[in-house]
């Protein structure tokens, strides 16, 4: 173990120091004991993985992925019950997370220690997110139409373009294949929880197979107070929310090797929030909604081609008794990607054109920005070399062009056991609100620039996971709120966005599986050290150390769990005054199948009633339970 994480450890507050050693054990111990398997292990074994597309946007065994990943499944997202998406990202390696009250609220996503507005989020291959504020709206998004989730943390920019810094999230709704299976489940949970889904979904097999899914959900809560007595917007009563979302894909293939399809998302959000003691009932009404068609044709044995177009809005409507405001993103994205077989090689070309509309109440955010983006790259795999070689360019209209490169390598020690080293940069664009927000604007702004290193030993052998991974990311000309302005000081007497900080992100991430029998342990670690390397200081929300340990039992019909999430303190502001205290919060799930096609779930979240925070004078869920019926027809 380095001085720096000998370090992290012995600043672990008190009640969550040992849960982090024991954390620190069980990620360690599957990853050690794999390396010790694996000096034995035969060359011709066999491992089963599951397809990881986001990495380098063609599907690709996930162990010969050299980026860090991970995967939620459909099996987690089964068993969530009351939980939202942002709680099932809180439970994977290198990812943390902030919430302003409850599932409906203001809410973000660190990777590795960057910041929500420096990762790039995709539902189905659609960019979504703001251009004003930065970011995907989470609580838009209805985990019950989701099939899974990919997230790859590290930069990413040659892939996906600006905000890549810290990785990409991709989240993929169901999909038909098949004969005809119709899902549906309903519950009920603490704080008048509610919720109902169902979908049907299959294929038509034959000359021009037809495939399809379409998912609907509702769900509605009663909440609870999302402001504590300190906030300045507290107002003693009760924050529900209400969101009703669909969802589909249909697909055609017109003939052999040539498909045409749709996707398309619609999610509503009526949330209640605080704005002080007005006698009004604020609430804001927030809606995603995404739409694709495509067209994918391999031309010849070793050429496919796929054409995409699509366009994602966000639109955020806040009405709190006085003038209303309106902050609406729509995202118009065109997209000509071409993947070539060469031997067990493969190349990409891409070429990109998006265009970003904001429509506004504050009329400086309303305006346009396009960028033209063209991107190569190669993955090589030869025996037990593995090497990817990327490279991109993006041209924007508001901000000019930025080209960004990345260069991976890795080298499998034996078919299970892999070490494998990578550098990459990126860069995340200004958004409107950094470049024209009256009072704080600065129209000036460059790009921040972020450049990575990174090494790692990854282990699978389809029993036992393990992986230890190294990482050091640069991010200069951060974009922050400093006091004074160098420019029309009068019209910015609290001083605007500039390009001043710079940050540097450190860490080690440890994660490890194992299967023994009926059960399955899984634990995670992440130790790391996000500061602003101008000041010295930790970067707002970010903990040193944050973990998850987890155990799942399966016999017969029954399955049961327990997770334990872990974080250590962290700081409000950027000067490091105010401090957010360390938790450990129990969660227990089970469910058990009560008939054929016949599922009862539980779920028990927070079960020792922890008081916690994850933004100062903010509330989370206290204990809470949802009980529901699932339908899967076989």
């Amino acid at each position: 173990m380095t001085p720096n994480v000998l370090l992290y450890v012995s600043a672990a507050t008190k009640p969550v120091a040992r849960p982090l050693a024991l954390a620190l054990v069980l990620s360690v111990f599957p990853a050690a004991s794999a390396i010790a398997q694996a000096v034995n292990a035969p060359a011709d074994l066999k491992t089963l993985a599951p397809v990881v597309v986001t990495a380098t946007r063609m599907p690709e065994e996930g162990r010969d992925v050299l980026a860090d990943h991970s995967t939620i499944t459909s099996e987690e997202i089964a068993r969530a019950g009351q939980s939202s998406l942002l709680e099932l990202l809180q439970r994977q390696h290198g990812v943390e997370v902030t919430l302003s009250g409850g599932p409906a609220s203001v809410s973000a996503v660190f990777l590795r220690g960057t910041s929500n507005t420096q990762n790039v989020v995709l539902v189905d291959g659609v960019r979504i997110g703001s251009s004003t504020s930065g970011g995907a709206t989470w609580s838009s998004i209805p985990l019950t139409e989701i099939d899974h989730v990919e997230i790859i943390t590290g930069p990413l920019s040659t892939m996906y373009g600006a905000d890549a810094v810290g990785g990409v999230i991709q989240i993929f709704t169901k999909k038909g294949e098949g004969p005809p299976r119709l899902t549906a489940g309903a519950g009920i949970g603490t704080y008048g929880t509610r919720s109902e889904d169902i979908s049907l979904s299959g294929s038509v097999e034959g000359t021009h197979r037809f495939s399809y899914a379409i998912s609907a959900s509702h769900e509605a809560s009663d909440g609870f107070n999302s402001t504590r007595p300190g906030n300045f917007s507290f107002n003693p009563d009760k924050d529900g929310y209400s969101r009703k979302s669909v969802s589909g894909q249909f697909g055609l293939n017109l003939a052999t090797g040539h498909d045409v399809g749709v996707v398309f998302l619609d999610s509503r959000l009526n949330a209640q929030f605080d704005s002080g003691a007005t006698p009004a009932d604020p609430h804001t009404q927030q809606q995603l909604r995404n739409l694709a068609v495509f067209t994918r044709n391999k031309f010849t044995s070793n050429w496919t081609s796929q054409v995409q177009i699509s366009q994602s809005a966000d639109k955020a409507n806040s009405d709190t008794g006085a003038a209303p405001s309106r902050f609406n993103t729509t995202q118009k994205d065109v997209t000509w990607q071409n993947d070539f077989k060469l031997g067990t090689d493969r190349a990409q070309v891409l070429l990109e054109r998006r265009i970003e509309q904001v429509e506004a109440t504050t009329t400086a955010l309303t305006g346009m920005r396009g960028t033209n983006s063209v991107a190569a790259s190669y993955q090589l795999r030869r025996d037990r070399h593995l090497a990817d070689f990327s490279l991109r360019n993006d041209n924007s209209s508001q901000f000019g062009s930025h080209t960004t490169g990345a260069a991976g390598y890795g080298y499998r020690l034996t078919n299970a056991l892999r070490a494998g080293v990578s550098a990459g940069t990126s860069f995340r664009a200004p958004t409107f609100n950094d470049l024209f927000f009256p009072g704080f604007d600065n129209p000036t702004l460059r790009p921040e620039k972020g450049r990575n290193v990174e090494g790692g030993l990854y282990y699978d052998d389809g029993k036992t996971q393990g992986s230890a991974v190294v990482y050091r990311n640069r991010v200069t000309d951060l974009i922050i709120f400093g006091s004074g302005c160098p420019f029309q000081p009068a019209n910015h007497p609290f001083g605007c966005a500039a390009n001043v900080d710079e940050a540097l992100l450190t860490g080690l991430t440890l994660a490890g599986s194992q299967r023994f029998g009926n059960w399955t342990t899984r634990a995670a670690l992440d130790f790391q050290n996000p500061r602003d390397d101008t000041t010295g200081k930790l970067l707002a929300r970010r903990s040193q150390q944050h973990a998850t340990l987890a155990a799942d039992y399966a016999v017969g019909s029954l399955k049961a769990g327990a997770e334990w999430v872990l974080s250590g303190r962290r700081f409000e502001n950027a000067a490091n005054t105010t401090v957010l205290g360390g938790y450990g919060m129990l969660n227990l799930v089970a469910s058990y199948a009560v008939a054929r096609d016949w599922t009862v779930v539980g779920r028990w979240n927070n079960v020792t009633d922890k008081n916690y925070e994850l933004a100062r004078d903010y509330a989370t869920p206290g204990s809470n339970v949802f009980v529901g019926v699932r339908y899967a027809m076989r």
